[in-house]
């Protein structure tokens, strides 16, 4: 079931990374980073279809470790999530509408994700904003999940 873009909660994050917006930006067009640096602490990802350019789709598993308490949106363990590349402006900006494949209305739906990269002394600020998160996904889960993404993603381009 899904709803369009704009009914739900609005969440946000930031994070300066010590990484050039090219270094980062790559992260984001490159289907074998992403299993690396997306999934928040306690999951893994694993692509299933990806497609970066405008319009492109992605497809991808988001799996619960076994020591983690949330449960998964599309089963017990395990987020089934695909969308589509809206936008990408190479080193400021990726658009993506995130799908999410549930059963229960409050966990499914589109979700607009903006990642914008702003060039910083010594680096890049990182800021996401996800609009119309489904009603199902508490804040302080997403607030966690959206910060843990972000120093995931520090710790891979920095290193």
């Amino acid at each position: 079931m899904t709803s369009t873009v704009g009914h739900g909660r609005t969440d946000s994050a930031i994070r300066f990374i010590a990484a050039s917006a090219d270094v980062i930006y790559r992260a984001f067009v490159d289907p074998r980073a992403w299993p690396q640096w997306l999934p928040p602490d306690g999951m893994t990802g694993q692509i299933y279809e990806f497609d970066a350019r405008p319009g492109g789709t992605y497809r991808m598993a988001l799996t619960y470790r076994e020591d983690h308490s949330n449960a998964g949106k599309t089963s017990d363990d395990t987020d089934v999530v695909g969308g589509r590349f809206a936008e990408l402006i190479p080193n400021h900006r990726v658009v993506q509408i995130v799908t999410f494949q549930s059963d229960d209305p409050a966990l499914a739906g589109d979700m607009r994700m903006t990642w914008s990269l702003s060039p910083a002394a010594g680096g890049t600020d990182v800021s996401i904003i996800a609009e119309n998160v489904p009603i199902g996904i508490s804040k302080a889960d997403h607030d966690v999940g959206l910060r843990s993404t972000l120093e995931n993603l520090a710790r891979f381009v920095e290193g």
